[in-house]
């Protein structure tokens, strides 16, 4: 499978507080979804675009959180030891139309010794009207890149997940366009890249393409690596601009790129470019 096979699924963003989170993208023209709870601990909000969305997570319950075991990666646990250190991009994640072959794939490149994870849940229409949504995930981990999670996604009823009526945000932004992660040696993340995402010359990757015009970024930054920032393409960037200024919004802008730093923004730099 070529690097342009797969597309960006969605990032995990966790916060400590779920709602003033999901206040803050709301204000920054969002429209952002109901709360969810699943039965490892974790809560989350969902900020959906026309192939991608951006998932706000924090731990409702953390007695129901598994521990990490041989073989199992447990999701509650890496976001409950995430938000203990901080806030941020905790995971990138990929497309997957067969997670349990990407697992054995991940395995077998060295970068990911975990069995499939399969979840399902109940979900909300925009009518209100209930749906069910499963998937299973495939997980990986780059040593270079420690304070990161990356994984792939099936979705096993997608129609029951993607909603144009969700998509639909008032600051006009339509999908993610990148992701950008630091490292202190970006060519070692680049060879996990590689294996990660399927393919590519691992010896050149600094921006790496993915389908539906998206793409990771690899900087190079001293200190732990991690997930430092995401882009969101959008119709209208003057107007964008004066949205965030009439909300009193701490921002940098120019014709190409706006940005909210990590300060401001639950621990990610955030960019808004034109789509």
């Amino acid at each position: 499978m070529s690097p342009s096979q797969r597309r960006i699924d969605h990032l995990v963003l966790a916060v400590r507080d779920l709602d003033a989170a999901a206040r803050f993208y709301e204000t920054l023209g969002f429209q952002v979804g109901a709360r969810n709870r699943h039965p490892w601990g974790t809560e989350n909000r969902i900020v959906q675009f026309q192939s991608s969305f951006l998932e706000l997570i924090t731990v409702g319950d953390a007695g129901l959180i598994p521990e990490h075991r041989p073989g199992h990666f447990s999701f509650g646990a890496f976001v409950r030891d995430y938000l203990a250190r901080r806030e941020g991009l905790a995971m990138l994640v990929l497309d997957s139309a067969d997670a349990k072959a990407d697992a054995a794939m991940f395995a077998a490149r060295g970068i990911g010794a975990f069995e499939p994870f399969f979840f399902e849940r109940k979900g909300r229409r925009p009518d209100g009207s209930e749906t069910h949504v499963a998937f299973t995930l495939a997980f990986a981990l780059d040593p270079v890149v420690p304070d990161a999670s990356f994984f792939v996604c099936q979705q096993h009823h997608p129609d029951a997940f993607w909603s144009p009526a969700f998509q639909k945000h008032p600051n006009g932004v339509v999908n993610i366009s990148a992701v950008t992660v630091e490292a202190t040696d970006p060519a070692a993340h680049a060879a996990f890249l590689a294996a990660f995402a399927g393919g590519g010359d691992a010896r050149q990757i600094s921006s790496f393409p993915l389908r539906n015009q998206g793409r990771i970024e690899v900087s190079t930054q001293p200190g732990e690596g991690r997930l430092a920032a995401f882009t969101v393409a959008v119709k209208d960037i003057a107007g964008l601009a004066t949205r965030l200024q009439h909300a009193g919004i701490a921002h940098t802008a120019s014709e190409e790129v706006i940005t909210i730093l990590e300060d401001d923004g639950f621990g990610a730099r955030l960019q808004f470019e034109p789509a």
